[in-house]
């Protein structure tokens, strides 16, 4: 069962300071990189558009006063700032920051480094589609490591037939990896802590509760942290998608 309602807002997480994508990042924000001839946090914000997201808070810190001004001329999404200049929150603290400004129902987060290349059909309209909160606190795009490049980790997630993901234990490769998207209730953050903390730690206490679900990504996931990573983005985005996500 899915709920009848959509998200319609999203936080963006742009408040890095992009220190693996030097010297690229040395003089611009990482999120206005450009792949493909365009920024990434645009390829961000203009896939929310598509899929329906009305509202994007969009939290800034490192060079925030440009990303603020690159921000300015956009329409859609409606562009709220959350403002992290004096004090970087991480992924957690910073989303538990906007939450004021994202209202009280569920809502989209979104690294600005994640992109990827469509399977068949929109993977983030699968992913609002799929949101039931009657069962889940948080729901993730999770893409297989067949299928992502600028990945060099040993995987984060199994998932059973009905979608429940657990972290992987063990000396095996997990496989699954978070993609850089999910769906979070706002009660995913009761009782989270004050300051800086990682989104990891309410994500484990779903699991706990077996409220932390995936839905896998279809298609080529590509995570755009380090120049190499950007280079081999750009190579993908030049080349009909071959690769198979099965």
């Amino acid at each position: 069962m899915t709920s009848a309602k959509r998200p319609t807002s999203a936080f963006v997480l742009a408040a890095g300071k992009g220190e693996r994508m030097r010297p690229l990042t040395a003089t611009i924000p990482k999120p206005l990189v450009p792949l493909g001839g365009k920024p990434l946090i645009d390829h961000v914000l203009d896939r929310l558009a598509s899929a329906g997201i009305k509202k994007a808070v969009v939290n800034v810190h490192y060079l925030a006063d440009k990303i603020e001004q690159h921000l300015a001329h956009r329409a859609k999404p409606q562009i709220m700032i959350a403002d992290e200049r004096k004090h970087l929150l991480d992924t957690g603290g910073g989303a538990l920051h906007a939450l004021p400004k994202l209202g009280k129902d569920p809502f989209v987060i979104h690294n600005s480094d994640s992109v990827w290349i469509e399977g068949l059909g929109s993977n983030l309209d699968r992913l609002l589609d799929a949101w039931d909160e009657t069962t889940m606190d948080s729901l993730m795009l999770v893409a297989p490591l067949a299928a992502s490049i600028g990945y060099d980790g040993r995987g984060d997630f199994q998932m059973d037939p009905m979608g429940r993901l657990t972290r992987q234990s063990g000396p095996k490769m997990a496989p699954f990896v978070f993609a850089g998207v999910s769906i979070a209730h706002p009660r995913l953050f009761d009782g989270a802590p004050a300051g800086p903390f990682s989104l990891n730690k309410l994500w484990n206490q779903a699991i706990e509760r077996e409220r932390l679900f995936g839905l896998r990504l279809e298609g080529i996931w590509m995570h755009v942290g380090t120049p190499e990573a950007l280079a081999e983005a750009e190579a993908a985005l030049m080349e009909p998608l071959t690769t198979s996500s099965d």
